[in-house]
């Protein structure tokens, strides 16, 4: 057979070369063995024997069990030990369809919806089948489906979420699962190995076993100003994350990142990327964080937050190489701040022993406070300073009364304490805490402020259940309300 610049993969090439030697056939050119027409026939029936391995010093058994044995190295071990409580996170949801052009306007009919699905990674966390991923892995999901590494599927449901650390529980009917053992976040040193598990691109492949990829501790204490690529659609900040260069792509979100020791130390959430793609800039949330997330939505079914009632600023101007800082800006009449002595002006070092420097540094640091659990602020007229121990308490907006109003609003009174939480710029009205999927079709948001009802002005929670009350079934309602500090007014209708 004459070929003539024939290109094929080179597996196919390997396949029909080893065929043909098999065949007793060799390309033309080759010395020393018959072409096609002149071979015999007993060579067409020759066996093919591998070739013999070049005598060693080591016996050959010998030989191949050192060789095995250095390639198990210990983040092959920590792979081994983790992958098997690493899981697919199928999600099915519906979202509005927003018209792509002035004319698709007028083909589509008001709310019409479609069906999207979503992927993500989670880890088994114990083995009656409690699992933790990402808050935005199943954000709005109307079904969740878990798929573990040995094929099997089991339907999911959403234990609770937090949209503010991006954590989420799901829970599946299992019976002694494979579990992660968890490690210590707080003791992860900058240049030691992790690997990430999980599942990138999962809609491209068949595979339902994760996958691993392998880097460094490339930073901790990480501050990420917007939502990187990879985590759904931007949620503010990420405070005091572990950034990785250990590769993380669509679909990793929500798997583990894992030391050498075959520790869950980590679970993967977003990355900072031009292309949407790894670039080597993994983000993933500390697991002694996500231990504390876990344990207040198993126990309370929401996570407490705790509030020291104090907010701290940046300066507005900084010479050239003087440290970075912050100043307390606001005390909170009769917050756990004032009682232990803070005031407005002093500049805050250190937050439990750990340096503050930036706004988001104070913010990380609140965000791992605990309820009742004595916090040291290190603050004074100028740094070191002293050391103030404050006990946070729970935020004012949760142990503040609640009034329902109908059946698709929850109102709390705003509070100077209330005001001073969420940084509000109304002294009085009724702070949403809780909708109806009804009232957020319309454009309502937990954490706007009622201020005006039909020009009634609303003082109060009371005021507001009473005045929709009085004007459902009536007619248009018009509210106006506060949001980031604005006005504005929502128009609807209340059967």
């Amino acid at each position: 057979m004459n070929v003539r610049r024939l290109l094929v993969p080179g597996c196919i090439l390997a396949v029909t070369f080893a065929a043909a030697v098999w065949a007793g056939h060799a390309p033309p050119g080759v010395r020393g063995e018959p072409d096609v027409a002149e071979a015999a026939p007993a060579a067409a029936q020759a066996r093919w024997e591998p070739p013999v391995a070049q005598e060693s010093g080591l016996a050959p058994a010998q030989t191949q069990a050192e060789i095995t044995a250095s390639r198990t190295t210990a983040i092959v071990q920590a792979a081994r030990r983790v992958a098997p409580s690493v899981v697919s996170v199928n999600v099915t949801r519906r979202e509005t369809v927003q018209p792509r052009t002035f004319f698709e306007g007028f083909f589509l009919p008001p709310g019409a919806q479609r069906e999207v699905q979503g992927l993500g990674s989670g880890v088994i966390i114990r083995a009656d089948g409690l699992i933790l991923t990402n808050e935005h892995v199943v954000r709005g999901a109307d079904r969740v489906v878990v798929t573990l590494p040995d094929g099997r599927q089991f339907r999911g449901k959403v234990l609770g979420v937090d949209e503010v650390t991006d954590l989420a529980l799901i829970r599946i009917d299992g019976r002694d699962l494979p579990v992660a053992p968890l490690g210590d976040s707080d003791s992860l040193m900058i240049g030691e190995w992790v690997v990430a598990i999980g599942n990138p691109f999962g809609y491209l492949l068949s595979n339902t076993e994760p996958t691993v990829t392998a880097g460094v501790v490339s930073g901790v204490d990480r501050n990420i100003i917007g939502g990187g690529q990879g985590s759904g659609e931007d949620r503010g900040y990420y405070l005091d994350m572990v950034q990785t260069d250990a590769a993380i792509n669509p679909g990793n979100s929500g798997g583990a990142l894992v030391n050498a020791l075959g520790q869950v130390v980590g679970i993967n959430s977003s990355i900072l990327s031009q292309s949407g793609g790894s670039e080597g800039l993994g983000f993933a949330i500390p697991i002694n964080r996500a231990r504390r997330i876990v344990g207040d939505l198993l126990a309370y079914g929401h996570v407490r937050r705790a509030w020291i009632g104090l907010e701290v600023e940046e300066p507005a101007e900084r010479a050239w190489g003087q440290p970075r800082y912050v100043r307390i800006s606001h005390v909170a009449p009769g917050s756990p701040a004032a009682a232990a002595g803070l005031k407005e002006g002093m500049i805050v070092s250190a937050v439990g022993g750990r340096p503050v420097r930036t706004a988001l540094d104070w913010e990380a640091r609140v965000l791992d406070a605990r309820v009742g659990q004595p916090l040291v602020i290190t603050a004074g007229a100028t740094a070191p300073g002293l050391a103030f121990t404050v006990v946070p308490r729970d935020l004012p907006s949760m142990t503040a009364e609640r009034v329902r109003a109908l059946s698709d609003f929850e109102f709390v009174t705003v509070t100077p304490s209330i005001q001073a939480e969420r940084g509000l710029a109304s002294p009085r009205g009724a702070l949403i805490v809780d909708l109806s999927e009804n009232a957020r079709n319309i454009g309502l948001q937990e954490g706007d402020v009622v201020v005006q009802i039909n020009r009634y002005p609303v003082e109060n929670a009371d005021d507001a259940a009473t005045l929709l009350r009085r004007f459902a079934g009536r007619g248009p309602i018009r509210m106006v309300i506060e949001r980031d500090g604005q006005l504005m007014s929502i128009s609807f209708y209340v059967g």
